[in-house]
């Protein structure tokens, strides 16, 4: 029979989902039932394995971390759900889908590299322009984990009353302590600007300090996610308290072609994506999404059973039109 120590280590395993770990020590209990003479166990041990490989991964099939509604002020700062997206359902860049991989891979082993004395990775930094992944990515995380998503809402941080701000910021790392969750932080420049800007304000001032007090403190399970479309305007004290500082950019031509095959690929498998390429080249994924979502839908609408490319031309050029009427007003 397994020793209170494989069965220690199995247990762990399974609770940071390492799903491999959790194979590879049923194997060794299987070697060492053959060992005892225990051939039959042995035999019923390992199918089980080559039954479980086979099926794929185990961790989708784990009952996720229940959501744990907010309560009484918290209700208001935060919003929360349940994303079922995952890292292969957003187009990312080699370098970057490799780090956020890497986040995942220490979150699920998370006690054996605290074991060591460290601690997994467990804060980001997300720049970039707007519609590049970021909240995608974050939810993508979230799900990768079975995590419930908080998202903070900044219009209800800020109040008329002096210091109250902060200590809603305080109130929020609390609930980062005490339940696990991915924890994003969206336009995070609304309280992360440079303490020596010309328009600096103490409310904000002391917003910041907080912020940096609080995450430099944080040695919680949760993983804390900041995105900014302006990294320009950041302190430079915010930089260094992160793991890692990913930056996201308008997809280069080959992360289109793979978007629309992807999303098309169902509805227009004829489609000539390297030409729709061309035509979305400047639009960021969330626009080119939004149009392959609006070509579809004139699918449905006419009663088709495929995408027309005309359609999809259409879609993108409106999309185009829309960002740089934006661009105009602002």
């Amino acid at each position: 029979m397994a020793n209170g120590d494989q069965i220690k280590a199995m247990l762990r395993a399974y609770k940071d989902a390492d799903e491999n770990q959790v194979l590879t020590l049923a194997l060794q209990i299987a070697a060492r039932e053959a060992k005892a003479g225990h051939e039959r166990l042995a035999g019923e041990i390992r199918d089980l394995v080559d039954q479980l490989r086979e099926q794929g991964s185990i961790v989708a099939k784990r009952h996720p971390t229940p959501i744990a509604q907010p309560k009484g002020e918290l209700a208001d700062l935060v919003n929360v759900a349940y994303p079922d997206a995952r890292l292969d359902d957003v187009v990312l860049s080699t370098e970057t889908r490799v780090r956020l991989d890497r986040l995942v891979r220490e979150q699920r082993q998370a006690n054996r590299i605290r074991e060591h004395g460290l601690h997994p990775r467990s804060k980001l930094l997300l720049v970039g322009p707007p519609g590049t992944g970021k909240t995608m990515s974050a939810k993508a995380l979230a799900g990768e984990l079975s995590l419930p998503l908080f998202s903070l809402r900044l219009e209800s941080l800020f109040t008329r009353f002096m210091g109250e701000a902060a200590a809603k910021l305080k109130l929020i790392f609390d609930n980062i302590q005490q339940v696990r969750g991915v924890y994003l932080f969206d336009e995070f420049d609304a309280i992360g600007q440079q303490r020596a800007t010309t328009n600096d304000v103490g409310e904000i001032r002391r917003i910041l300090n907080s912020f940096l007090q609080l995450v430099e403190q944080d040695e919680s399970n949760s993983v804390v996610i900041a995105a900014t479309n302006h990294p320009e305007l950041l302190d430079a004290a915010l930089f260094r308290r992160f793991d890692d500082v990913l930056r996201f950019e308008l997809p280069p031509s080959s992360a289109i072609v793979e978007l629309l095959t992807r999303r098309l690929v169902r509805h227009a498998p004829g489609l000539r994506v390297d030409e729709l390429a061309e035509a979305a080249a400047g639009l960021s994924f969330a626009d080119i999404q939004r149009a392959c979502n609006d070509a579809i839908k004139d699918m449905i609408v006419a009663g088709r059973d495929h995408v027309a490319e005309q359609d999809m031309k259409n879609a993108l050029q409106e999309r185009r039109s829309d960002r740089k009427n934006f661009s105009q007003s602002i």
